[in-house]
Parts: C-alpha cells; structure tokens; sequence
C-alpha cells in the first residue's frame, strides 16, 4: 500500500458524472468534502486505512447517506 498524495476518478453519487479526486493519505485516514465539477452538489468521502491488509478503501456517498 502506497500512502501519500493519491489521485482517483470516482462517481457523483448525485448526478454520475465522473470526477477526480486527489488527496494525501501520509497522515492516516480522513474525511472530506469536495463538490462535483458538474453538479456542484456535495459529495463525502472518507478514506480508511488497514495497515495489517495493505489496503486503502475509498467511501464515497451523498451528504444524506451518512450514518453515524
């Protein structure tokens, strides 16, 4: 698993439309908002890390699909 500056196209939960997102993981997990280039509607995601599988997964939903 490769951490630090990290790019990825993903799909607006609101409207579809492809869009990149970058982001820089060398500080562990996190949690942002960025808006659609399309739709401008907002869009969260949240990044987890799992040290023991070297994996990196990317959560991406709507603003009304939080569940806490």
């Amino acid at each position: 698993m490769k951490l630090g500056s990290q790019v990825h196209d993903i799909s607006c939960p609101h409207c579809g439309a492809q869009t990149r997102v970058a982001f820089d993981t060398s500080g562990g997990e996190l949690q942002f908002i960025d808006d659609c280039t399309v739709c401008c509607n907002a869009i969260n995601l949240r990044v987890q890390i799992d040290d023991q599988h070297q994996l990196m997964r990317l959560f991406v939903d709507a603003d009304d699909e939080q569940y806490y």
